[in-house]
């Protein structure tokens, strides 16, 4: 069968028809040039706008976003621009909006804190917030790590990072008179102040941080005592009385001073953060510190009212340490109470110097040998009154020779030392003596001798009596004898006028004699012979 042509296909044959391009209308230009535009000017603004951060504080108060600036030494460069609560609503959060150009001020130690009206110790800031507004000060930092959210201070910092000077840390367990910005003495110059306080975490002493700006800070070296300075130190002493201050700030306020100790040494200067110890007066700073301290027993049997912990313990007037305890006891076979007082005794403050210290002498043995013979030589413990105004009470070392025979137990821990009784005991027992003994005197018997004498001393009164009447009567009579108009009165003035005339006779013969004496032989001149 021949072979036959298939049948065509109805449906037109495809072929590849190439794709007009179409024109971009000029109508599109416009918006895409806009958005062009849009985003150069937020980028721009973006870039121009400076960082963002973040400040953490308690409160607000005082603060208005949009309005509340941040400044730094007087220069704008930021502005709070949100406020709000913390999740918990315990703290406020704040978004400030800083100035271009400010990245390097924001890093790890930068600080923040609230500008306002502030009295803190000797310093008084803020005082121009009453008219412009609380605002946000800043102190740029050290560090070179970066940061963007940061915790603002509550109080600011008393010393800015640009002044030269060294922080020192001071141990004190009272506060007393010391703030924040309270001043700091060298020689009675004011040369820094306390930046800060704290309680340690054990809450038995208190940490003081303080500022001492350069050159000053070169004084301060591991011998630099440092002490309180408020108010006035008063002592009376041989003297006379002495008062010191460091200054007339200090007594309202408060103060510490610092002084270094002479000492043949020349020692560096302290480093920064170097610890040292506050002490209450400079008398406390300058004492040496004990040495080898030795504790011992005082058994008092008296009362101990005005007795403290840290009252002075004396020998002959020399301190040589303090009172440490004072409790009570009782003897449940006597029911005797007692007051068992130990104290802490230095014996370097004694000032006793040993000569000839051979090598390999036991120094206890010597202390034992020494206090052995102080007892047995009559060294007893005794409170003595120590200023009759607050009626405070010091325990003495003294001998006495009287005290009976003691011996010091050193195999006691304490060991205890002989005691006798105080000034006030002592007085009582003499009052109480002297009672007895009135008591043996016959006051009845000394009355009826004393009532005879009375009886015979008005006898002799009622006799002197008489003896008066008489002499009474004798001088009226001699007041009638010698009366102006008594007749023996007119006849001594007749006896003296007689006399008289007869003493003007012999005058005038004795004057007459006396030019002529040869008239008591041939007779007055003109007498017929």
């Amino acid at each position: 069968m021949p072979d036959r042509d298939p049948p065509r296909s109805s449906v037109p044959e495809s072929r590849n028809v190439p794709k007009k391009r179409t024109r971009l209308s000029l109508v599109w230009f416009i918006p895409i040039l806009a958005a062009i535009v849009g985003a150069w000017v937020a980028v721009t603004r973006v870039l121009s706008e400076g960082p963002k951060i973040t400040i953490v504080m308690r409160t607000a108060e005082g603060l208005e976003a949009g309005k509340t600036k941040i400044h730094y030494n007087g220069v704008d460069i930021g502005t709070v621009s949100t406020i709000e609560l913390s999740a918990d609503h315990q703290r406020v959060i704040l978004t400030a909006q800083m100035a271009p150009k400010t990245e390097a001020f924001l890093v790890d130690d930068t600080k923040f804190w609230v500008v306002k009206p502030r009295i803190s110790g000797a310093n008084v800031s803020g005082l121009g917030t009453l008219i412009s507004g609380s605002y946000i000060g800043m102190e740029i930092g050290t560090s070179k790590e970066d940061r963007r959210d940061f915790v603002a201070l509550e109080t600011p910092p008393v010393i800015s990072g640009d002044i030269p000077g060294r922080f020192f840390i001071l141990k004190t367990s009272d506060l007393g008179s010391i703030d924040t910005g309270t001043p700091i003495y060298f020689r009675r110059l004011q040369v820094g102040q306390v930046a800060s306080y704290a309680l340690d975490n054990d809450g038995k002493n208190l940490t003081v941080k303080v500022f001492v700006r350069a050159p000053y800070d070169q004084y301060v070296n591991p011998n630099t005592r440092f002490w309180h300075a408020s108010g006035i130190d008063v002592s009376l002493s041989a003297s006379g009385l002495t008062v010191q201050t460091q200054s007339v700030l200090s007594i309202l306020i408060g103060g510490i001073a610092f002084e270094t100790a002479a000492t043949a040494l020349v020692l560096p200067p302290s480093d920064e953060n170097a610890v040292f110890t506050l002490y209450g007066n400079r008398t406390e700073a300058f004492n040496p510190p004990p040495q080898h301290p030795q504790t011992y027993q005082l058994i008092f049997k008296d009362s101990v009212r005005g007795l403290s912990t840290g009252a002075p313990v004396e020998f002959r007037g020399i301190q040589i340490g303090e009172v440490t305890d004072i409790s009570a006891q009782i003897d449940l076979k006597t029911f005797e109470f007692s007051a068992p007082v130990t104290i802490s005794l230095d014996p370097r403050r004694l000032g006793v110097k040993i000569l000839d210290l051979g090598p390999g002498v036991n120094l206890e043995t010597m202390r034992r040998s020494l206090i052995d013979a102080l007892v047995a030589h009559g060294v007893r413990a005794q409170l003595k009154t120590g200023n009759l105004l607050t009626g405070s009470v010091y325990v003495s070392l003294d001998f006495s020779p009287g005290a009976p025979r003691a011996t010091v137990d050193w195999s006691q821990t304490p060991v205890q030392l002989p005691t006798i009784s105080g000034q006030l005991e002592a007085t009582e027992a003499t009052v109480e003596d002297i009672i007895k003994k009135l008591d043996k005197v016959k006051f009845q018997e000394i009355g009826d001798d004393l009532r005879k004498a009375i009886n015979q001393l008005d006898k002799t009164l009622v006799d002197a009596q008489g003896t008066l009447a008489s002499a009474q009567g004798t001088l009226d009579n001699t007041k009638d004898l010698t009366g102006p108009n008594s007749m023996q009165v007119q006849q001594i003035s007749s006896t003296l006028q007689e006399v008289s005339r007869a003493a003007r006779s012999l005058r005038v013969l004795a004057d007459y004699l006396e030019r002529h004496p040869e008239a008591l032989i041939r007779g007055k001149k003109g007498e017929a012979k």
